[in-house]
Formats: structure tokens, C-alpha cells, sequence
């Protein structure tokens, strides 16, 4: 178990019981790019996770270490400052607690080791688990409270200052998120519902492409958000009151589409119909109806594949596969694109054969192993144990 392992280094390396707060990764169901677009998503936290191994320790200091293959110990003093690190993670660190001290937070010393299980640059969201991990475990050493959605808000504002234009549902998922159930966020007010996952006999897994993505400055996902507030603006000239792609509908696209760039066009379609998906998914859960679920997963895929053009060529391979195999009901690509994981709706008598059949098919058809991780829905962040 990573966390045992995490306590007993902790335990070896700083004398202390820490406290160890569970971070979890997060899978999104449908509802892809639609999050900065004000929309609608539907993720869900899982049971793969971050786990931050902490304790006071009466220093002017905040000491972290990873738990990882390449681990580093970077240390910060109260007012900000540190010395030089490599690492990237460091950046996410700095960035928080630049954000903290802004807001007059009155952080203490406390000693930080921190690991987990989710792959990175899989799409699982480890960059706001790591946030919201860390920001949570802050709080119960410093002893002043904030709430989650003011944790959202700050682990949102450190990945824009490292360069990742972000919205919030990685961030609400991974606090927000309860076991059993999918997560609905409407992302123009943040209202949100649960929706039970009533799928009995189906299994959800992730293949990971083992094509990895990292979503950086000047990152294609920041050019899909230009694209998408262009078309906003364009809309905004005749319907002053339109403020995101949320307001905006396909005969408004059809209106303005001898003004605008088509890549524009096609890439705000996109978001509009995905925002419909979201809404017929949250009904095919709730009434249990696997078929409509995988069908939507595979309509999703695509609409991601040459509307939004995100996709690789060995994600539509993995895609593909699964629609040719009796067990799979439906598979999509998830996260931000562009390399990363699928994730599959699988029956789950034939569980086995099928990603035997998946994996073997695309390695034959691209050389790549990939690899599979069943998936259990979980709970938001939480104190793990003592």
C-alpha cells in the first residue's frame, strides 16, 4: 500500500506520527473542454490517489519531499522564499504558497512526504490532486479552516501562474467528489448534484495509450480556449448578453459562420453538443442503461477526434478496437488530449477477454504496451488516518 510505505519513511526520516490526507485522482464521464466554456461536466473521484504524509513541525519552514522515482526535498520558508529545485512539482508547491501568502494565510512549519498511485500524464488530474492535496493538508497544520470551494479556487490560481488556463472541475472533483456516484458541476455557477452510477454488472477501467501528454504554456488546450472565445465574442456583437459558449447555440454558429475562422466553428460545435451529452448521460446512469452510456462514451470519442482534434492516432486506435469486441460497450478518450488514458464501459462477466483482446490488438497495431487499471469510484479528499 503507497500509504503505508509514505508513513514509514515519514515515520524513518522526521521522528513524527504525521497525519496523512488522501488526495484522489479524478475520472470525467463526459463533459470534455466544456468546463472553461462555463458548461456542464460529469467526472468523478476515484480510489488511485496522492498521499501527503504531514506534521508540525515548530520550524519558519515548509519541508517537502517526494516519495517518487526521482525524489527531491525542497524547502520554504514562511515568507516564500527557497532555494533552486528542478522539479516541476516544486512549481505547483511555490505557486500555492505564493498565493497563500498573498492572502495574509497564516502558514506554519510543518514537514511534507508526499507519493501516490495515479500515472502522471494520464489524465487522472494528479496536478489537482497534488493541489488540493497539499492546500487541504495546510489548513489542518496551520489550524484556520477554508472551505473547499475556496481550496478550489486556490489550487485553480497556482496551475495559472505555472501556465495551465484551467476551469474548476478537476479541482471540484477531486474535493467534492463521493463514492458510488458521478459528479454534476454546472460550471457557470457552481451548483452541482450527485448522480448514482446504477450500472450493476459493468465495470469501469482505464487502458492508458502510454502516449503521455503534458499541457504547458502556449499548450494546444490554451489554443482551444482562444478559438472558443472567439466565437463568443463574434456572437457577443449581436447578443450582447452572451458571456461564454454556455449562451451560445448551434444557430448562432450558423449565423456567424461566414466571419469566423471554420476551425472556430467546428471546435465551438463541438463544445455545444458536448454539453447535450453530459445531460443524456446523467438520465443513462440514472436509469441504469449501459447500452446509452457506451454510446455515448464512443460519440463523445469521436466528436473529440475530428471536431475538436485532440485526440491521437493511437487513442482512436485503442477506440476503435474496443468497438469490434463483444464486451466493450463503449470507450472515449479523457482528460485535456493529446496522449493519455481511455476509459471503458465493460461488461464485467467478460472483463478479462476483453482487455486481453484490447491490449494485444494495440500492440500489434502501434508496438505500444499499454496498460489497464480497474477504476472504483471514491471519495473526495479526506484525512486518511493518524
Amino acid at each position: 500500500m503507497v500509504d503505508k510505505t509514505i508513513i514509514s519513511f515519514f515515520k524513518e526520516n522526521y521522528n513524527d506520527n504525521p497525519l496523512i490526507i488522501k488526495a484522489p485522482g479524478r475520472i470525467n464521464l463526459i463533459g470534455e473542454h466544456t468546463d472553461y466554456n462555463k458548461g456542464f461536466v460529469l467526472p468523478a473521484s476515484i480510489e488511485k490517489g496522492i498521499y501527503f504524509a504531514v506534521s508540525a513541525n515548530n520550524s519558519e519552514a515548509i519541508r517537502i519531499e517526494a516519495f517518487l522515482s526521482q525524489p527531491e526535498k525542497i524547502e520554504f520558508a514562511l515568507n516564500g522564499t527557497h532555494k533552486e529545485f528542478n522539479s516541476f512539482w516544486g512549481n505547483y508547491f511555490k505557486a500555492i504558497i505564493e498565493i497563500l501568502i498573498s492572502e495574509n494565510y497564516p502558514l506554519k512549519g510543518m514537514d511534507c512526504v508526499f507519493g501516490g498511485d495515479i500515472p502522471i500524464g494520464s489524465g487522472l488530474s494528479s496536478s489537482a490532486a497534488l493541489c488540493c492535496g497539499f492546500i487541504y493538508a495546510i489548513t489542518k497544520i496551520s489550524g484556520k479552516k477554508l472551505s473547499r470551494e475556496k481550496i478550489a479556487l486556490i489550487a485553480q490560481k497556482a496551475e495559472h501562474k505555472i501556465g495551465l488556463n484551467c476551469g474548476l472541475m478537476d479541482q471540484y472533483a477531486v474535493l467534492f467528489g463521493k463514492k458510488g456516484n458521478a459528479f454534476f458541476l454546472d460550471c457557470n455557477d457552481l451548483t452541482h448534484s450527485y448522480i448514482p452510477i446504477n450500472l450493476n454488472g459493468y465495470s469501469w477501467v482505464l487502458v492508458n495509450s502510454n502516449i503521455k501528454h503534458n499541457l504547458a504554456v502556449d499548450s494546444e488546450y490554451n489554443k482551444r480556449r482562444i478559438s472558443c472565445e472567439n466565437i463568443v465574442k463574434e456572437v457577443k456583437l449581436s447578443k450582447p448578453n452572451v458571456c461564454s459558449l454556455r449562451d451560445v447555440t448551434l444557430k448562432d454558429l450558423n449565423n456567424i459562420s461566414d466571419k469566423i475562422d471554420a476551425i472556430d466553428i467546428k471546435r465551438a460545435k463541438y463544445i455545444i453538443e458536448e454539453n447535450e451529452r453530459v445531460r443524456r448521460m446523467m438520465k443513462a446512469l440514472t436509469k441504469g442503461d449501459a447500452q446509452e452510456v457506451g454510446n455515448i462514451l464512443n460519440e463523445g470519442h469521436w466528436a473529440m477526434s475530428t471536431q475538436y482534434e485532440i485526440t491521437t492516432s493511437e487513442l482512436d486506435a485503442l477506440v476503435k478496437i474496443g468497438e469490434n469486441l463483444e464486451g466493450v460497450l463503449g470507450s472515449r478518450m479523457m482528460g485535456g488530449g493529446f496522449g493519455g488514458c481511455t476509459i471503458n464501459l465493460i461488461q464485467t462477466s467478460k472483463l478479462e477477454s476483453s482487455i486481453s483482446s484490447l491490449l494485444e490488438e494495440y500492440k500489434s497495431q502501434t508496438s505500444i504496451d499499454a496498460e489497464y487499471y480497474h477504476l472504483a469510484i471514491d471519495d473526495g479528499v479526506k484525512v486518511y488516518s493518524n
